[in-house]
């Protein structure tokens, strides 16, 4: 029978090769330094876009990570409703999206970064807001009541990978936890996320939702890290791109002795690639700030606003006339129109010639 960490008399006393494990965290550090110093550039309206863009990629990459997919428009309308922004217009009804919405920026976009029993059962009853999980009824907005495994396998050829303690043992330690959280200040704050991750998932308090919660609480820590109540990089976004090692090293580390060295490396890579590319997103931003600039006047009315805001976000597919029609709820009469005025004036070129294959990009202006 396996043992897990939190069965050993020690835990949960983590322990970690510190020469290792400083020498991957002083790399991070720097380009953590140097994207707030570059973020500090961007002027206020700027930062509110680049955080809105890092927070619909990080809601649906920690959704992915679980096997679900959003839809990224949902997410755009859902966050951008509940910060007081401009969106596009899409309505969300969706309450599953709101749910993961709100507690990305409950854990994220405020300056309460302190943790409760009652704010995790919050979330928790925000992420299942039918108290369902697919086809299956769950405990929600409270610690589970009965076993919990991790299992693979069809029926009858069941792996179990982990096993987490015994849902009588589930009031002290996430107590522990919680005050570990809220009082530790002699751990680098990068090195708490990674650390408070791995201590929330492996408890697995809840019937369900332990990934995405544990995701959070690791968000609210590098935002303390970060020293800003906004989001700039996507962790989860690099776990999603690596998710067979993730789950790989959480299972080797939870049958582990509480040396907990090749997690926190492994961690601070992530951390490591989400910085790296999170250049990516503010130079988007900063495209779309400087095709306004240039071409706001040109544009004429709200259908062409909002196409435009499209192409210039993440767009699906071609920009064709029928695509235009559909997204605008207009004619296609209408929709040639304001695409030939756009032609016209530099902002759309035709990128093909022939019928039906007929499709537009955003040109020079």
């Amino acid at each position: 029978m396996a043992v897990y960490i939190h069965q050993l008399k020690k835990w949960p006393k983590f322990r970690w090769d510190k020469q290792q494990v400083t020498t991957k965290l002083i790399e991070v550090s720097y380009l953590q330094g140097r994207l707030m110093g570059k973020v500090a550039l961007l002027g206020f309206d700027l930062k509110g876009e680049a955080n809105l863009e890092t927070l619909i990629f990080d809601v649906v990459q920690t959704s992915e990570i679980e096997g679900e997919v959003l839809n990224p428009e949902l997410v755009r309308s859902s966050i951008a409703t509940k910060l007081g922004l401009e969106h596009s217009g899409v309505q969300h009804t969706d309450r599953h999206i709101d749910g993961v919405v709100a507690m990305m920026i409950d854990a994220t976009q405020t300056t309460n970064k302190t943790l409760s029993d009652e704010r995790l059962y919050g979330w928790h009853a925000a992420l299942f807001p039918t108290g369902r999980s697919g086809l299956y009824t769950i405990e929600t907005g409270r610690w589970r009541s009965g076993a919990m495994q991790v299992v693979s396998g069809g029926m009858g050829r069941e792996t179990v990978h982990y096993e987490a303690p015994d849902a009588a043992l589930l009031a002290q330690e996430m107590q522990s936890f919680i005050e570990w959280f809220n009082t530790t200040t002699e751990i680098n704050s990068i090195l708490k996320a990674g650390i408070a991750h791995l201590w929330f998932v492996t408890i697995h308090p809840f019937d369900d939702g332990n990934g995405r919660i544990a995701r959070a609480i690791m968000d609210m820590q590098l935002s303390i890290a970060d020293g800003v109540n906004q989001r700039f990089y996507s962790v989860s976004g690099q776990i999603n791109n690596d998710k067979k090692n993730y789950y790989h090293i959480l299972e080797q580390t939870q049958k582990g002795d509480l040396d907990i060295t090749d997690w926190m490396l492994w961690f601070l890579s992530c951390v490591k690639k989400a910085l790296e590319s999170s250049s990516t997103v503010i130079d988007k931003v900063i495209r779309k700030h400087q095709f306004w600039v240039k071409n706001g006047g040109q544009v004429s009315n709200d259908r062409q606003r909002k196409m435009m805001n499209n192409l210039l976000d993440n767009f699906d597919g071609n920009l064709t006339t029928s695509k235009w029609a559909k997204m605008t709820k207009s004619s296609q009469d209408t929709a040639l129109r304001d695409i030939t005025e756009l032609v016209n004036k530099g902002i759309l070129v035709k990128a093909n010639q022939g019928g039906r294959s007929t499709h537009y990009v955003l040109g020079g202006g």
